[in-house]
């Protein structure tokens, strides 16, 4: 069983920059592939990005590329999203996800344990 607890959500202004946290409890941390995902108001839940278990491999969703970075500290048990040049489109629930998965994955179905979220909202 792991448990995700996300923060760092809040109100920032276009062009601006937040950085969510994750931390989890879990055994092995380390076992998990993390992900981050989010969902805006009548929309569907999207990938944003994932980190491999090591860390040493990301991938992101287009959308975000070059303005996001996901990060994990295994010995802290923590995920991390740093956000940059923040869009009033980037606004939703980000959720931090853990997968059991050997490679990374970006379809939410992949993923077990889901955090509660933390609402980020840009305003233009």
């Amino acid at each position: 069983q792991v448990q995700l607890a996300e923060s760092g959500g809040g109100l920032v202004q276009a062009g601006g920059s937040l950085r969510l946290s994750c931390a989890a409890s879990a055994r092995a941390f380390s076992l998990y592939c993390m992900g981050w995902f989010r969902q805006a108001p009548g929309k569907e839940r999207e990938f944003v990005a994932a980190v491999s278990r090591t860390g040493d491999s990301t991938k992101y969703a287009e959308s975000v590329k070059g303005r996001f970075t996901i990060s994990r500290d295994n010995a802290k048990n923590a995920v991390y999203l740093q956000m940059n040049s923040l869009k009033p489109e980037d606004t939703a629930v980000y959720y931090c996800a853990a997968s059991l998965a050997g490679s990374i994955e970006t379809s939410h179905a992949r993923y077990t344990y889901w955090g509660q979220g933390t609402q980020v909202t840009v305003s233009s």
